[in-house]
């Protein structure tokens, strides 16, 4: 059957030999085509691969750059032809498609393991948060990584697997359970919280020579009434935010002058006594102070709880009982609650898009606008994990960046522009895929563990120097690292 009797083929036919004007621009000035380059027409039967070779060819490149493309702010994953036609643009219109350089995906640099569940994991660099907020800076070669474990120690590891600090026992000043966050505040201050119902400040100090280093009890506040499942740092203001399986969202002064004093029924003697249990015998003598407020509002158990990454006088809770809650910390006043359709695990901010990102026990991700101007609760859903997604970070790299961790055992990285739209609207879904290195070295890569067992992730940390930190079930700190994995704004 030739053409002219097939209409199929007699459309495919006219739709490749169609053409469209195009502007290609990049904001990325190293692969940027001269300013007076004008729109150019191109067959709209192109799709990512064939408009990649024009824009090598254009820029004369003898090696070539493997590009990804935006329409609109979406990354065209069709052929120009059915953008058009699913957008309903003509094709006599000028589409401005702005180009980025493809994903590099990030490599896997090194595990640390550990004689118990990994919880939490932080890190101190040049770029981290708590390095930014002190005046004291770390330098190349000098990063370290912090983990909290179930075995309830904390660790500060050098980048060459070395743990150079371990925190005290119960006897000295430690925690009495799980640790379930940790923090850098500083260079030479952490913070953690755990299943003891604490949160705890502690002094680190390190050698001269940087070998090792030691983590001293300097201040234990209680408040909470249940274990404590997150922690978020604001430095400069000396506060702490910390969300409590008691329902509550904790505000806290790392300022011992600051707090006001511990409520008397939740110390240790009083607790020991009521519940005639030994009293711990501890060698050391540390302050004990309470909040500067506890936020209740929530009806079930609080996941996370952050400060608004532009104005730390706002604070956001996630919660079991579905809720998304803003709080005002200046006055301790609720502000504002979304109610979604799942359990919320976790939290993070993504403030150039005016949106929070919250990890569900559906297995997704649930972008929200917490503004009052929002007109729908969810603005776009992130689909791709087969288990509860328990952690959230920013991509340091790109406002548009986002990774998760998950009890499925893997970490996905998200690009907020790498849509489609279907029946349950704005969906994103993940470029990469992060698994946990354990799997691969036990030779079960291929064979999925049901539901992420054993190798659940619980925390992920993504810092702009030393990479991707993610902890979980498999008793190990993994470090993967790819430059440029997201294109920057």
């Amino acid at each position: 059957m030739n053409n002219d009797q097939n209409p199929a083929a007699d459309s495919s036919s006219q739709s490749a030999q169609r053409q469209v004007r195009v502007q290609l621009i990049s904001q990325q000035e190293d692969v940027a085509l001269p300013e007076n380059t004008g729109p150019i027409l191109v067959p709209t039967g192109l799709r990512r691969y064939a408009l990649s070779t024009l824009v090598n060819n254009l820029l004369g490149n003898d090696k070539p750059v493997p590009f990804e493309f935006l329409v609109n702010g979406a990354f065209l994953r069709t052929s120009i032809d059915e953008y058009l036609t699913a957008n309903g643009i003509s094709a006599e219109t000028t589409l401005e498609i702005e180009y980025v350089r493809a994903l590099i995906p990030p490599l896997h640099i090194a595990s640390f393991e550990h004689d118990d569940w990994v919880s939490s994991v932080d890190v101190l660099s040049a770029t981290s948060p708590a390095s930014n907020w002190s005046s004291k800076t770390v330098s190349q070669g000098q990063e370290r990584i912090l983990s909290g474990s179930y075995d309830g120690l904390l660790r500060v590891w050098n980048m060459s697997s070395q743990i150079i600090a371990t925190s005290p026992s119960p006897a000295d000043g430690g925690h009495t359970s799980s640790i379930k966050a940790t923090k850098f505040v500083s260079p030479t201050s952490i913070v953690s919280a755990g299943l003891d119902r604490t949160v705890r400040l502690w002094k680190y100090s390190e050698s001269d020579d940087g070998f090792s280093a030691k983590i001293s009890p300097q201040l234990e506040l209680y408040g909470h009434k249940s274990g404590v499942n997150s922690l978020a740092v604001h430095a400069p203001s000396n506060r702490i935010l910390s969300a409590s399986a008691d329902h509550s969202v904790g505000f806290w002064s790392t300022k011992k002058s600051d707090a006001p004093a511990a409520p008397e029924s939740l110390l240790p003697s009083a607790v020991s006594r009521t519940s005639k249990r030994r009293k711990l015998n501890t060698s050391v003598s540390v302050s004990q102070r309470g909040p500067l407020a506890l936020l209740s509002a929530h009806t079930a158990p609080v996941s996370a709880a952050i400060f608004d990454a532009k104005d730390s006088t706002v604070g956001y809770s996630a919660s079991w009982d579905h809720s998304l809650r803003t709080w005002d910390l200046v006055t301790a006043a609720l502000v504002d609650t979304r109610t979604t359709s799942h359990s919320l695990l976790s939290l993070e901010h993504l403030p150039d898009h005016h949106l929070l990102a919250t990890g569900t026990s559906a297995r997704h991700i649930t972008l929200i606008d917490p503004r009052a101007s929002a007109a729908t609760i969810s603005a776009m859903t992130l689909r791709g994990h087969t288990n509860a997604v328990v952690t959230l970070a920013r991509d340091p790299h790109s406002t548009y960046g986002l990774i998760s961790g998950s009890h499925d055992g893997t970490c996905r990285i998200w690009d907020i522009r790498a849509t489609k739209t279907d029946k349950d609207g704005v969906v994103g879904e993940s470029v990469y895929s992060i698994t946990r290195k354990s799997l691969e070295e036990e030779g079960k890569a291929n064979s999925k563990r049901v539901g992420g067992e054993g190798v659940k992730v619980f925390s992920v940390c993504w810092d702009q120097s030393v990479g991707i930190v993610s902890a979980g079930e498999d008793k190990r700190i993994q470090i993967n690292r790819g430059e440029g994995v997201l294109s920057s704004a």
